[in-house]
């Protein structure tokens, strides 16, 4: 017997809750897969724009990086356009790094989107399948209560294995929607590290920009 055999026959065996235990799980395989997609975009992207805006910071085309950012979806390009714009008004250190630090709040909800659905999930994934194990124990033991004293074990025995597959399948589907959740969370914690980091960077430019014009003005 191959695998696909025995797993037919282990889905065929748990009863009726196997069906929306496996339609939780496609749900779950399926924003995994979507959150990954974006998250996995949203870095390369944010690096790219990372690394194009150093270069117009250096040139110090701050008109340039303004109309990128104004143009662009790209967070990273926002949370610096916001910290230059404050940067052109203020040039308070604190105003810029305010300003920089509630772009990032911005760009987070789109990154944390539907990933917390996974946690949730497997939580409902294990348990229908401890309400099919119930559910298949409470008929199991009404089955075999008008059955003849030495059928009574082995009907209980057949009964109480196959109501155990559905708390067996909740668990297969809970745990990799968990390992799931926390790898995205992961990637989501990374990308906005990388704002934090980026932000830094950009704010000791153009502070020390700034210090660099006042010293060649009171020359």
């Amino acid at each position: 017997m191959d695998m696909y055999e025995v797993t037919v026959r282990f889905f065929q065996n748990g009863g009726p809750f196997m069906y929306p235990i496996a339609l939780v799980l496609a749900i779950g395989l399926a924003i995994a897969l979507e959150r990954w997609l974006v998250l996995s975009s949203a870095r390369m992207r944010n690096r790219m724009a990372f690394n194009k805006t150093m270069q117009l910071l250096k040139k110090q085309d701050y008109n340039g990086l303004m109309k990128v950012g104004s143009d662009s979806r790209v967070p990273m390009y926002r949370i610096v356009a916001a910290g230059l714009s404050r940067f052109l008004g203020s040039r308070r250190r604190d105003d810029i790094e305010s300003a920089m630090e509630e772009g990032v709040m911005e760009a987070l909800p789109g990154l944390e989107k539907r990933t917390q659905y996974l946690a949730t999930l497997a939580n409902v994934a294990t348990l229908l399948g401890l309400l099919g194990t119930i559910v298949g124990l409470i008929a199991a033991f009404s089955a075999v209560a008008d059955a003849a004293p030495t059928e009574k074990a082995s009907m209980l025995s057949s009964s109480i294995s196959v109501a155990m597959n559905t708390t067996a399948f909740g668990l297969i589907s809970a745990i990799p929607l968990l390992l799931l959740h926390a790898v995205l969370q992961t990637k989501t914690t990374e990308i906005v590290d990388s704002f934090e980091m980026a932000s830094v960077k950009v704010l000791n430019v153009l502070t020390d920009d700034q210090a660099s014009k006042q010293r060649l003005q009171t020359a």
